[in-house]
């Protein structure tokens, strides 16, 4: 469709950019499955609050599920182990499962971005 003379002001790059500020405010959707007040499953409980905290621009709503409590909702998302993290949105879907204690393996399968940190200053630099 044409552009009006300075009317119509949402051009590709304007719409891209809106676009990317949505995905970066996107609902984070999980659920993370646990049995009661086993050590492994309080493990994972705080290893994913500390994600959480530590990424304060995304939003997140986290779900906690007890399976001894709850087990028609651990049937209904065939739940096979836990504890088991659930991603339901943004897609895809992601199910981790485990005590979530490998932070970077966490972060990549929830498609979160990485903090970029600057290279210690006593770091060589290769010349190419």
């Amino acid at each position: 469709m044409p552009r009006k003379n300075g009317t119509d002001k949402t051009s590709a790059t304007e719409s891209m950019e809106q676009a990317l500020v949505r995905q970066a405010k996107e609902k984070y959707v999980l659920k993370l499955y646990i049995t009661g007040m086993t050590a492994r499953s309080q493990q994972a409980l705080r290893n994913i609050k500390k994600i959480i905290k530590e990424n304060p621009d995304n939003n997140f709503d986290l779900e906690v599920i007890d399976i001894y409590q709850q087990p028609t909702l651990a049937k209904g998302d065939q739940i096979i182990a836990v504890p088991t993290l659930i991603k339901k949105l943004p897609a895809p879907l992601r199910r981790l499962i485990g005590d979530l204690s490998q932070e970077d393996r966490i972060i990549l399968g929830l498609d979160l971005k990485l903090k970029t940190t600057p290279p210690p200053a006593n770091a060589e630099q290769k010349e190419v």
